[in-house]
């Protein structure tokens, strides 16, 4: 399978939150932006600096029109520590079979960790845009940002 590129349609999905709930791609569509973001493992350095900048930046997520929603092969139970921990105000999915990680392409870094990859999908569904870099962690919440605020704006992204 190909990985997903700007432009196509993101696959639809359904996985468990840290809360237990089961969440799905299209209870967003129509509703908001989805800020995918793909990281290797909770509890990391990188992860964690990630995370916690993805918190820091939430509320500007949410007045653009924006939801966002961490993605790992952690467990239910270990997202819900990581959440908790560093108080994190958006939803922590496992991806335990990596089904969601192969659906969307996510490439493995040196053939070995998992991506660290942010998808930026519009409220139709539509890739807009996609950050690729396993060491520039924070840049992941800058470059998604300015892509919600354009899609909110009614600008091109």
């Amino acid at each position: 399978m190909k990985p997903i590129q700007v432009g196509d349609r993101a696959p639809e999905f359904t996985a468990a939150a840290q809360d237990g709930q089961q969440v799905s791609l299209a209870t967003f569509l129509g509703k908001s932006v989805v800020v995918l973001y793909f990281y290797p493992k909770d509890e990391t350095p990188g992860c964690t600096k990630q995370a916690c900048a993805f918190r820091d930046a939430y509320e500007e997520f949410v007045k653009a029109g924006a939801t966002v929603i961490g993605v790992s092969g952690d467990s239910t139970a270990s997202h819900q520590a990581f959440a908790n921990g560093h108080r994190l105000p958006f939803l922590l999915l496992a991806d335990r079979d990596g089904s969601l990680r192969k659906a969307f392409g996510v490439p493995k870094t040196l053939g070995l960790l998992p991506g660290r990859v942010t998808y930026v999908i519009d409220r139709d569904g539509i890739v807009r845009h996609i950050f690729n870099s396993q060491l520039q962690a924070e840049r992941h919440v800058s470059e998604a940002l300015e892509i919600v605020r354009k899609l909110a704006s009614g600008a091109e992204a």
